[in-house]
Formats: C-alpha cells, sequence, structure tokens
C-alpha cells in the first residue's frame, strides 16, 4: 500500500530540505516547479500553446522560452498570467499524476508531490496526506534575506505574495516545524513516517 504524501511550505521555509531528506532514504520525489519547468520545452504541447498565445517575442535563440520575459508579462497582466496557468497546470497534473501512478504500481511505500501551492490549486485529492514544512515569519524573513540577498521589504513582499503559512499549518495532516537545526526537521520527519507506517 502506497502512501502519497503532499509537501508543501512556503518561500524560504524549508521544504527542499525536507524534500532531500525523503530523497536520501530513497523515497520518489516528483517536484511540480521542475515538470513545470519540463512541461514548456520546445517540442512539448504546453510550449506550442504557450507560444500561440504569446507570441515568438518570448522565445530565445535557442528555442526555448525566455522565462524572464514571460514573467514580466504575466506579473503586470493579470489575465495573461490567467491564461499561462490554464495551458501550464493540466500539463504538470497530467505528468505529476502518471508519474505517480507508475511508481504506485511498481510498489513504493510512498511517494511524494512536491507542491509549493497544494492548498491554493486545491491538489489535495491527489494525495493521501499533507504535510507542511513550517517556520515562524520572523525566521523565514531572515532565512530569504540572507539566501537571496533581499532587503527587508523585498523579502517581506514576497512572503505576503504568498498564503500565510499558518494558514497552510492549519490546513495540513502534520507540520514539521523547521525553526531549528537540520538535525531536528530529520528526527521529526522519521516519526511522521513511523506515524504513518512507512519505515
Amino acid at each position: 500500500m502506497t502512501v502519497v504524501i503532499g509537501l508543501t511550505g512556503g518561500i524560504a521555509s524549508g521544504k527542499s530540505t525536507v524534500s532531500s531528506m525523503f530523497q536520501a532514504k530513497k523515497f520518489p520525489v516528483i517536484d511540480a516547479d521542475l515538470i513545470a519547468r519540463e512541461v514548456v520545452e520546445p517540442g512539448e504541447r504546453a510550449y506550442d500553446q504557450v507560444v500561440e498565445v504569446f507570441g515568438k517575442e518570448i522565445i530565445k535563440d535557442d528555442h526555448k522560452i525566455n522565462r524572464p520575459k514571460l514573467g514580466s508579462i504575466i506579473f503586470t497582466d493579470e489575465d495573461k498570467r490567467k491564461q499561462l496557468n490554464a495551458i501550464v497546470h493540466p500539463a504538470v497534473r497530467s505528468r505529476m499524476l502518471s508519474k505517480r501512478d507508475d511508481y504506485i504500481k511498481k510498489g513504493m511505500p510512498c511517494v511524494v508531490l512536491d507542491i509549493p501551492l497544494l492548498f491554493e490549486s486545491n491538489l489535495t485529492h491527489l494525495v493521501d496526506k499533507t504535510l507542511v514544512v513550517y517556520v515562524d515569519e520572523d525566521v523565514q524573513l531572515s532565512r530569504l534575506m540572507k539566501r537571496n540577498g533581499y532587503s527587508e521589504k523585498e523579502a517581506s513582499d514576497r512572503i505576503k505574495a504568498q498564503m500565510p503559512l499558518k494558514e497552510k499549518a492549519n490546513l495540513a495532516d502534520i507540520l514539521i516545524d523547521n525553526n531549528h537545526s537540520i538535525e531536528e526537521t530529520k528526527v521529526q520527519l522519521d516519526q511522521v513516517l513511523q506515524t504513518w507506517g512507512i519505515g
């Protein structure tokens, strides 16, 4: 019986750290962000659709999509952002599901779907359990400033653009408190896996 875990968190909450811990245990992690990049590579159906909607000017010399250029278009235009999401999200979802089902067929004890917008995009029905990597807001702020070299305002704006971690924490089946050392986070993950019967 495979347990499908939906892993999420916020910017600089340590979600990728926990994701690597799962990988170190040889549990497959299906990363939504990674797949979102794959589905818009040349040759993919979503790539053709994006070019059709946004025009040839978002294409670089190597035929790949110019992500910063596309980003600047969708950040200032809500309708364009919705159009992009309507192309990319279904493609990402269908690839994630086919990977998930392959691992289930192989009899993996656990498969992790790493989805930053698990709750915001109402994707909890794709998983059996939800796990949120949580940190206090001041820790999140200082880690983000340190990691990306942001000013306090830049970091704070990016955190505010997401669903608050406290809200995600209330929706989760279980929390990993990542305010402290990596060792403590590891111990918590082991406890979670034991609770869910995944050794």
